[in-house]
């Protein structure tokens, strides 16, 4: 077995900008909803259909925080009837691109790490 990287000093507030980040990737739906704007939804009833399980008032809710956030971009075209798009922004695109080793190390671990799951040794 190879051993891990070395990691460089982490001072407080990186550790802190980690946790925030963690946090807002890991709620549930938002990275889903991250993933549904990446590969093409652009309308709100376009990212609720892209997301198994998620709910008209979850998306709204998640959207506003991932806007907050930086993350996701809501524009507002005036027309009638009004329509509203939502769109990565760079940071939004980053912040997926960050996550996907730890989406490949889900796919090859995941499994085994998760709650209650056995291995050959236990």
């Amino acid at each position: 077995m190879t051993s891990p990287a070395p990691f460089g000093h982490i001072d407080d507030e990186l550790c802190h900008r980690l946790i925030t980040s963690a946090e807002m990737a890991g709620r549930r739906w938002s990275s889903g909803i991250l993933l549904a704007l990446a590969r093409g939804a652009t309308r709100f009833s376009g990212i609720v259909a892209a997301v198994d399980g998620l709910s008209d008032r979850m998306a709204a809710q998640r959207l506003r925080e991932l806007e907050a956030a930086g993350l996701v971009e809501r524009h507002v075209i005036p027309s009638t009837p009004v329509q509203v798009r939502y769109h990565l922004t760079q940071a939004g695109l980053e912040l997926l691109q960050a996550l996907q080793p730890l989406a490949a190390w889900g796919h090859r671990w995941g499994e085994a790490a998760a709650p209650g799951a056995t291995t050959a040794a236990s």
